[in-house]
């Protein structure tokens, strides 16, 4: 299927409302045409030592997102923060903070948030 050209923007509302409606598949989909890598697989489970306390995991060895519980693969901030893993981590080493993936997913958070109150207002 062809990809409809989007603005920055619009790839970044559609991300989180693709997640937001259970489709993070789909959004993982996206993201990586965007920015041009591999998609990485997704899962739901634990990787040992490593999942204690959080939502979600990245795995570069495996290239795969590891949700610890299903509801966390509809949350926009978890998955959106694990691509962010998965982005800088193309080298095969990691690149990046978690202060960093938290900002790339509040990017998108906040301009799905401007993006719906726009449309609300008739803008």
């Amino acid at each position: 299927m062809a990809m409809v050209a989007l603005t920055e923007e619009e790839m970044k509302a559609s991300v989180v409302a693709l997640i937001l409606d259970a489709r993070p598949e789909e959004a993982l989909d996206v993201l990586s045409r965007w920015y041009r890598v591999e998609k990485p697989r997704l899962g739901v489970g634990v990787v040992e030592g490593k999942t204690k306390g959080v939502a979600a995991v990245y795995s570069s060895r495996r290239r795969e997102i590891l949700a610890a519980n299903r509801e966390y693969l509809y949350n926009p901030f978890v998955m959106v923060h694990e691509f962010y893993h998965h982005l800088r981590s193309r080298s095969g080493r990691h690149r990046g903070t978690e202060k960093d993936a938290d900002r790339f997913a509040m990017n998108f958070i906040e301009t799905y948030q401007r993006r719906a109150l726009e449309r609300a207002e008739g803008r």
